[in-house]
């Protein structure tokens, strides 16, 4: 049991194969030579939170927060009591102009995470203050073995893509079933060239709520 829920099952296979033994020695010998993110307990936070049954929407980030006490396992998410990323505070400006919602005290979007939004990240580890440290080591086979799990099932789901890397690799999900809200990545260097506006709350829960699904709480409730 890594996850603890019905990921177990449904990547069973995968996380048997050789190139994901390897990762997880190699990620051993990480954690005791440097100081990784996230913590080794919230390495798997985003798969724990969110069953794959329960998965109603997926948002795709790129590798985890490299500073101290950010990355909580979770896509754009930090932990609460941490200063609120800027690339989050332009998620937040987006959230309020598309739906009204007003920014919370803090930058955990755990809230989202529990109602089945998959905050997902390409790959799940980096050194501290080495941004794509953790890159090319087995991660991104094992998400985009997750993303093809996801555009597998039966239920039609939302997958935000932010980006340029995000939208490569949700390049394969099949439209016809699932819904894409591509736009520009919401980092301060580009949220000016499509992210701002893009309104992708509203139209996530639109399409959920054409699917006779529950729309998401977007409101992030004050810690």
């Amino acid at each position: 049991m890594i996850f603890g829920n019905d990921w177990d099952e449904v990547l069973h296979d995968e996380t048997q194969k050789p190139y994901f033994q390897e990762l997880r020695y190699t990620l051993a010998r990480e954690y005791k030579q440097y100081t990784v993110y996230p913590p080794k307990e919230l390495l798997f936070s985003a798969l724990k939170l969110t069953p794959y049954n329960k998965t109603r929407v997926v948002i795709l980030g790129q590798d985890p927060y490299h500073g101290a006490g950010q990355a909580q396992g979770l896509s754009f998410s930090v932990m609460p009591g941490v200063r609120i990323p800027p690339s989050l505070r332009n998620i937040y400006a987006e959230l309020e102009s598309d739906i009204g919602a007003k920014s919370p005290n803090h930058g955990s979007l755990m809230h989202w995470a529990e109602q089945g939004v998959l905050l997902l990240n390409a790959v799940l580890t980096v050194r501290e203050g080495q941004p794509n440290s953790h890159k090319g080591m087995g991660w991104e086979r094992f998400t985009d073995a997750i993303m093809e799990k996801l555009n597998e099932g039966d239920t039609p789901l939302v997958f935000i893509l932010w980006g340029s890397h995000a939208q490569q690799k949700g390049a394969y999900i099949d439209q016809s079933r699932h819904q894409v809200i591509r736009s520009a990545h919401p980092s301060p260097f580009s949220a000016h060239r499509g992210f701002l506006g893009s309104r992708p709350f509203s139209r996530t829960n639109q399409f959920l709520s054409a699917h006779g699904q529950e729309p998401v709480d977007w409101t992030l409730p004050n810690i």
